[in-house]
């Protein structure tokens, strides 16, 4: 895990961007043609679809104006596909499938996973900031809630998704039985199953429109969002990697988590930083 000491001695741009998995064009991040007032609405959209994970845009237009804001479906659609959420489908696709994609089986169902290092999970999620917004990517391992690598980009390639897989590889640990994403075209690429399969993993995807095949990590985005990116209002992207680097330190490392009967993923995972951590058993 990735961890940024704040004081002490200087970093120079490049390093500090190498650390928090930003590229040099994250941090001088311009924003999206979009108004103040599109960016509001974004904002505003994101907040409610992930409340209604299966709401369409028609009732997200009507909840919009419900509060006040007139803003007509169309409207509403676009905005949405710039975001990257499916309105159609009920599951949070940052895009749709590349065409003539391989399609995997999702593997997970009826399997009892038991340990850590069984399955990983991937996937995207759209995080406003003060002008404008990107786009983060998290790897995390299904057992024990650990976040293994996470990534931030402002655009919505595989590159990034790519930068996450290996870093969650990296340090000697060992590759999962299976990795588990949606059918977005990030996920469907050739480099990406390239660079998952490589390693003798097995592929495993949601089905069109069930968000709940993901669900660990979706809880993750309800989490991150609710109790930083929300209350943040990061200003810009290396702003934004700093305080994601203290959240998911403080998320693996000293959270409790009732599920895990009150361990933290840490704990859970074996990672050697956590408190009271234990070694991982298979």
């Amino acid at each position: 895990m990735r961890e940024l000491v704040d004081g002490g001695e200087a970093m120079s741009l490049r390093d500090q961007c190498e650390l928090l998995g930003i590229s040099r064009s994250g941090y001088y991040y311009e924003s999206r043609p979009e108004s103040p007032e599109n960016l509001a609405i974004m904002r505003r959209l994101d907040e409610l679809h992930l409340a209604n994970p299966v709401f369409g845009s028609r009732r997200l237009e009507i909840l919009l104006e419900r509060e006040g804001l007139l803003v007509n479906r169309k409207r509403v659609m676009r905005l949405l596909q710039v975001m990257g959420i499916e309105a159609i489908y009920p599951k949070a696709r940052m895009s749709d499938p590349g065409a003539g994609h391989r399609i995997y089986p999702y593997l997970l169902k009826g399997l009892e996973i038991s340990g850590p290092d069984q399955v990983w999970c991937s996937d995207i999620t759209y995080v406003p900031l003060q002008n404008g917004f990107m786009y983060l990517v998290a790897v995390m391992d299904w057992w024990s809630r650990y976040v293994l690598a996470w990534e931030i980009s402002n655009t919505l390639d595989s590159d990034f998704c790519i930068r996450a897989w290996e870093r969650a590889l990296g340090a000697g640990r060992r590759a999962p039985d299976i990795a588990n994403t949606d059918q977005g075209s990030q996920f469907t690429s050739e480099a990406y199953l390239e660079a998952v399969e490589s390693v003798g993993v097995s592929v495993s995807m949601d089905g069109r429109g069930r968000w709940m095949d993901n669900r660990m990590i979706e809880r993750l985005w309800r989490s991150v969002k609710y109790e930083d990116i929300y209350l943040r209002d990061y200003l810009d992207g290396l702003e934004l990697g700093r305080g994601l680097n203290r959240w998911f330190v403080d998320y693996n490392q000293t959270r409790p988590h009732q599920s895990l009967g009150y361990a933290t993923p840490g704990d859970v995972y074996g990672d050697p930083g956590a408190h009271g951590a234990q070694p991982k058993k298979r």
